[in-house]
């Protein structure tokens, strides 16, 4: 098992003979480009900035994104299929740069299997430990062990074509986990899944985390996995890293207003919005509704000596509530979804999304919540996240 630490870490993809000719027709730009969100410089395209981290033994780690973000990139050069630029990467108290990756004690699950065809799930599973010439009882010991923890002893002599999509993947995590691996690295390993089959195997990783006790850096850019499987997430955009935290640190005080809308499920809802101090409180102001701000609230904003300005008010679409004397709305969309129904509402000019519980409602009350409806709906202090209009930045950071 081993602890990681990236310092630093920089990853520049240089320009193609093309490119160095379109880049040469620029040269008297001062400024870096801007393209597809990534930056390109005189060196070339930079898919990952300044990427700092320090992973203890044993964490899950998971790095989350959309698309085009770095976080596979960043996985690939902890593996070492991809070359680190600038920057160091330690496993353990080793610098790992130019090692290469067969001598990094690392195994690696690829979001397509990557199976061999013509193996059964048993030479899948030895075929790693057949090339470091372990003895025969130690391959058939390790490759039982390991079909037997995630279920699949009875496949040992089947082809992949044999299987489903969830047992292929079975197969590949028993492949990497036969190697007793310091580190575990997982890229989209269930995004080729059906959603009933993310939801098993995401259970299954997380059992298997607790039965093999390695570290695991886990790639994702979907934000349920990510909050049900790490320790802490790595929030990444354009390259950058946006915030390191604990699920519940990063679902309740994000940083920014990216990671505001990333995290949650739906969206959190965004408001133009005003920051006052009212009787030495802050509190604050919109759509004719005005709320006071929590203590904890209060008490950060006081000691970043935050001024009375025009913000950007964040509010989860759980955390509001129907009220009579809250912001008028009318009702667009119903969506029933048992003991919750999702209104899609708009309010003051923009859509806004209020996830209400049915529990304490009677059928008609429900039934009364449909497109046309018109409703009232408010929120308490402590569920407000304020944000700078221009930077975007949590105020309270």
């Amino acid at each position: 098992m081993a602890a990681l630490s990236l310092r630093n870490i920089k990853k520049i993809y240089p320009f193609s003979g093309d490119d160095t000719k379109k880049k040469k027709k620029k040269k008297g730009d001062s400024e870096p480009e801007k393209k597809s969100n990534l930056q390109i410089t005189e060196q070339g395209v930079v898919a990952v900035q300044e990427f700092s981290l320090d992973i203890k033994d044993k964490e899950f780690i998971v790095l989350v994104g959309p698309s085009g973000c770095g976080k596979s990139t960043t996985l690939r050069m902890i593996a070492g299929l991809e070359e680190i630029t600038e920057g160091e990467l330690y496993i353990g108290d080793r610098l790992v740069n130019d090692v290469a990756p067969k001598d990094r004690d690392i195994a690696m699950v690829f979001q397509n299997y990557a199976l061999y065809p013509h193996m059964t799930v048993y030479e899948n599973m030895a075929f790693a430990l057949k090339l470091r010439h372990a003895p025969k009882e130690e391959i058939d010991r390790k490759v039982k062990e390991a079909a037997e923890i995630l279920d699949i002893t009875q496949y040992l002599g089947r082809k992949p074509k044999a299987l489903s999509g969830g047992q292929r993947q079975r197969v590949a995590i028993g492949r990497a986990i036969v190697r007793d691996p310091k580190v575990m690295l997982m890229d989209e390993p269930l995004s080729n899944l059906d959603a009933k089959l993310r939801n098993q195997m995401r259970a299954e990783i997380i059992k298997l985390r607790e039965r093999i006790n390695t570290t695991f850096i886990y790639v994702t850019h979907d934000q349920t996995e990510a909050m049900t499987l790490g320790d802490r997430i790595v929030i990444m955009k354009d390259g950058f890293i946006q915030q390191i935290g604990t699920p519940q640190e990063v679902f309740n005080h994000p940083y920014n207003l990216f990671v505001a809308g990333f995290i949650g499920t739906p969206q959190m809802n965004l408001f133009d919005a005003k920051l006052v101090k009212k009787n030495g409180k802050y509190a604050v102001e919109v759509g004719g509704y005005t709320v006071e701000l929590s203590d904890e609230k209060q008490a950060k904003l006081s000691k970043n000596n935050v001024a009375e300005q025009e913000i950007v008010l964040g509010v989860r679409p759980e955390h509001i509530t129907l009220e009579d004397n809250g912001i008028n709305a009318k009702v667009d969309v119903s969506e029933m979804m048992g003991s919750t129904v999702h209104l899609h509402v708009t309010a003051m000019g923009r859509d806004v999304v209020l996830v209400v519980s049915t529990m304490n409602m009677t059928g008609a009350e429900v039934a009364a919540l449909t497109g046309g409806a018109a409703v009232k709906f408010g929120f308490g202090g402590h569920v407000c996240h304020v944000f700078n209009k221009e930077t975007g930045i949590n105020l309270e950071a």
